[in-house]
């Protein structure tokens, strides 16, 4: 039985580093862990030009510390507004590596989001001729569609039409949570991607609901029924190269989440690597870990893989029942569990 696993340092291909004094208190669990991370611009007011997320990674920066070397990866928030040349501009600059849509209203911060994918078409033609990302929050937010058919019919109604109206432009399917998701990616061609988080292969929809209503293991795309946990399971952990490491760390204070209309989102950068290694430990895939955790979004961003290595030691670790996040109290994902991984270093 294998004691250690040494890995390539991953990078985490989705993380909400949040802003200010929380900025402060999560984003040095990510650095501790990965050398990279794309940055949802999800803020308020949201990142939608180069000052904004220039300013915006200056001050990741600064969190995480001196002495660090982890490398923010900026995004650019699309709007019904988005201005094609200020993309081009902004990716030629290295300001950003890449833009996410955001459906209005569809989760967090995403009231300023596109009401309708038609409108951004122009900025997604330049996308396309300038090989710069497109990163998708694949739901719908019509009120007649139940929330657990979210992400379903985002894929019927908008993004097969995409692909086919647009076939150059890259697409990384983000936190995906349906069977019907790891079909759409792994038969879509070679310019569309997905990344999954450890929440979806953990839990189903019975974390939030049996014994009681479970804020904790509310986040957005919603957990759904078991069969797409091992949908998700099984693409994860098969070796298939169009998948990678996203954890959407999305911390929220614990009274924000303990609340009548608590916040979506789950606090997982801590334990990280542990959850997604015991998850492919349990289907004999430990062997893949580094194509998904290290090589297959480098690949797909078109970016070198990390040079240094990471160690996690076979050992019981249990995971604190809350964190103070420089005066915020959160609590992580699998709280107060025991994992069989510790990370170090």
């Amino acid at each position: 039985m294998t004691q250690t696993l040494t890995i390539r340092r991953p990078d985490d291909w989705h993380v909400h580093l949040r802003d200010g004094a929380l900025l402060k208190g999560v984003a040095p669990h990510t650095a501790r862990q990965f050398a990279r991370a794309i940055v949802m611009p999800n803020l308020n007011p949201p990142m939608t030009d180069m000052a904004g997320v220039a300013a915006y990674r200056a001050r990741i920066v600064e969190a995480v510390g001196q002495g660090s070397d982890f490398a923010p990866l900026m995004t650019l928030y699309l709007t019904d507004d988005t201005d094609p040349d200020e993309v081009a501009r902004g990716h030629a600059a290295g300001v950003f590596v890449a833009a996410k849509l955001y459906p209005a209203h569809a989760t967090t911060g995403s009231a300023h989001g596109v009401t309708d994918i038609a409108r951004i078409y122009p900025v997604l033609e330049r996308m396309a001729e300038i090989g710069m990302p497109l990163l998708i929050h694949g739901e719908v937010t019509d009120a007649d569609v139940d929330i657990f058919d979210r992400e379903a019919v985002f894929i019927a109604r908008t993004l097969t039409r995409l692909i086919a109206d647009l076939p150059g432009l890259r697409v990384v399917f983000e936190h995906i949570t349906t069977a019907e998701a790891a079909d759409f990616v792994r038969d879509a061609g070679p310019n569309v991607a997905a990344t999954i988080t450890p929440q979806h292969l953990h839990i189903n929809r019975n974390a939030m609901l049996v014994g009681g209503i479970r804020p904790h293991a509310y986040c957005l795309p919603v957990a759904k029924r078991e069969h797409h946990r091992q949908a998700l399971r099984t693409l994860a952990t098969s070796g298939f190269d169009r998948v990678f490491l996203g954890t959407d760390t999305a911390p929220h204070a614990q009274h924000l989440k303990e609340a009548a209309c608590g916040c979506a989102g789950l606090f997982n950068a801590p334990f990280a690597l542990e959850s997604y290694a015991t998850v492919f430990e349990e289907e004999g895939a430990l062997d893949r870990f580094e194509a998904f955790a290290s090589r297959n979004g480098p690949a797909f961003y078109r970016l070198p893989v990390n040079t240094q290595t990471v160690t996690l030691v076979r050992e019981p670790v249990t995971v604190p029942a809350s964190y103070d996040c420089n005066g915020t109290t959160i609590v992580p994902f699998h709280a107060g569990e025991t994992l069989n991984w510790r990370f170090a270093g």
